[in-house]
C-alpha cells in the first residue's frame, strides 16, 4: 500500500518506520522541512512542505497536534479526493475528518512516544474507526500487521481512553518528576525509587488499582500527612505542596 504522512514528529516517525517494513511510504509533509527530510530519509520517501505537491496514494496518515488537525483539513481537503484519510489522535472525533472526506478514519495507537525509545508494537493497542464500513477492513489489516491488539472503538469510547491515559501516563510521569525534585534537594539518588516505581506499576496492571492503594492517606495517618506538608512548606515549593494536598485528600475521600 502507498502511504503518505502529514507530520514528522514522534508519532509520525515511529509509525512510518514501523509501516515502512511492509508498505511504501511515499511522502512526508511537514511545515518543518528539515524534520520532514530527516524522516523521509529513514523511510526512503520524499519530503515536502507544500500540500499542493502531494502525490496520489492509498492512505494519508495525519500525525500532528490535535489543535492543528482542523486547520490542516481546511487547507488540504481539495487534495486527497481518492485516498483514505485518517488521523492518529485519541481526543479528536472522526467527524473532524468525515465532514471533509467521505473516506475518513482514525488510527490511534494508545502508547507514549519518544524518539529515544523503541515501541513494542505487538503489544500496543490500536483503535480504529472509519466513516465508511468498507474502509474498516483496510485499517484492520494495517493495524493487525503491527499489533496483536486491534479494537474498533467509537470516538466517544476513544476519548474516554485518551482522558484516562493522561492520568495513567502524563500525570504519573509528573509525579515521578515531583519525586525527583524532592530527593534532588537533599542530594539523594532518584534511582533508589526505581524498584518501588516498577512494583507499583506492576501491581496496577495485574490488580484493581483501588485495591492496591497504600500510603499515609490510605491509612488515614494524619500525623504523617501533616509532617509531609510541613516539610514541603519549609522547602518553599508551593506546587509540590498543593499537589500533595490535592492527591492526599482524593485518596482520603476514596478510601474513607
Amino acid at each position: 500500500m502507498r502511504i503518505s504522512f502529514i507530520g514528522s514528529g514522534r508519532v509520525a516517525t515511529k509509525l512510518a518506520l514501523a509501516l515502512s517494513a511492509q508498505h511504501e511510504i511515499v511522502q512526508i509533509l511537514s511545515q518543518n522541512i528539515h524534520h520532514a527530510e530527516k524522516l523521509a530519509q529513514l523511510v526512503s520517501a520524499q519530503a515536502t512542505h507544500c500540500i499542493a505537491k502531494f502525490e496520489a496514494v492509498d492512505l494519508v496518515i495525519i500525525a500532528i497536534s490535535d489543535q492543528a488537525i482542523e486547520q490542516m483539513m481546511q487547507k488540504s481537503h481539495f487534495y486527497f479526493a481518492d485516498a483514505l484519510v485518517v488521523h492518529t489522535s485519541g481526543s479528536t472525533s472522526l467527524q473532524t475528518l468525515s465532514k471533509y472526506y467521505t473516506r475518513s478514519g482514525v488510527f490511534y495507537p494508545l502508547q507514549t512516544f519518544s524518539f529515544e525509545r523503541d515501541i513494542d508494537w505487538k503489544n500496543t493497542p490500536i483503535f480504529i474507526e472509519t466513516a465508511r464500513e468498507s474502509d474498516l477492513a483496510i485499517l484492520q489489516e494495517i493495524a493487525a500487521s503491527l499489533s496483536q491488539r486491534v479494537y474498533c472503538y467509537s470516538s466517544e469510547q476513544r476519548l474516554s481512553l485518551h482522558l484516562a491515559a493522561v492520568f495513567a501516563c502524563n500525570f504519573t510521569n509528573y509525579c515521578y518528576d515531583m519525586a525527583k525534585q524532592i530527593v534532588d534537594q537533599k542530594q539523594v539518588d532518584f534511582s533508589l525509587l526505581y524498584p518501588l516505581i516498577m512494583e507499583t506499576a506492576l501491581k496496577a496492571t495485574q490488580n484493581d488499582p483501588y485495591l492496591m492503594q497504600t500510603g499515609p492517606a490510605k491509612r488515614g495517618d494524619a500525623n504523617i500527612l501533616n509532617m509531609h506538608q510541613t516539610m514541603l512548606e519549609k522547602n518553599g515549593n508551593s506546587d509540590l505542596q498543593n499537589a500533595y494536598e490535592l492527591m492526599s485528600n482524593g485518596i482520603l475521600k476514596r478510601h474513607h
